[in-house]
């Protein structure tokens, strides 16, 4: 296993499973710097032949609250904006298998960085939401790409509103696949990854092209 630490997250690689795991005490906030360093991990990763694929996870109480308020000022917006939409379409593109395990607070920017991933495994606790409508503002991922998830209703009812749910209604809903009590979302997380080892990392890649395309 090889291991690498950045000031915002860890990566872990040991083929054909790559980890990355936020780390941004305490509340896993999505700033700039922790938008680059996962630029920089997604492409070292994408070079990796013998890695078919990613897992997201996270250090301390929460997946992450979102992305820094204070990346959202005039001066910022902007940087802000690009680079965070350039981790997601990073991740769109990619042709690892991507899963996202959730606990805790997942608002925001780590919401969407959590749906955008192939498969989510979520504690059934978990507080899942898309709050920026209380900050004046809206997640620009979210308003793209969540009505296709979850149908245009529910996308408009959680986007307009900012509510919060758990991960329960997460499944429910078809933002995640599962939901355990927290200790138990590794388990399913494990259980996948036995799945996806008996899997040709090249049927894998192209069937995921297809499901996309």
């Amino acid at each position: 296993m090889t291991v690498s630490a950045t000031t915002r997250l860890s990566l872990a690689v040991e083929p054909p499973v790559a980890r990355i795991t936020l780390d941004n005490p305490p509340l896993n906030v999505i700033d700039i710097p922790m938008m680059e360093e996962l630029s920089v991990a997604l492409t070292e990763i994408d070079t990796r032949t013998d890695v078919s694929t990613i897992v997201f996870g996270a250090k301390g109480k929460a997946f992450s609250a979102g992305v820094d308020v204070a990346a959202h000022t005039p001066e910022k917006v902007n940087t802000m904006l690009e680079k965070f939409h350039g981790v997601i379409k990073a991740l769109v593109a990619t042709r690892k298998v991507t899963i996202a395990a959730v606990h805790g607070a997942c608002l925001g920017g780590g919401a969407e960085l959590a749906v955008v991933c192939d498969i989510v495994f979520t504690s059934r606790d978990a507080s899942w939401g898309f709050p920026e409508i209380k900050l004046g503002c809206y997640p620009p991922v979210a308003c793209t790409a969540l009505a296709a998830l979850i149908g245009q209703k529910k996308a408009t009812e959680l986007i307009l509103t900012g509510r919060t749910i758990s991960g329960d209604e997460a499944v429910a809903i078809g933002l995640a696949n599962k939901s355990a009590i927290a200790d138990e979302v590794p388990a399913l997380v494990g259980e996948t990854l036995e799945h996806l080892k008996c899997l040709s990392p090249v049927a894998l890649s192209v069937t995921k092209k297809a499901i996309y395309a």
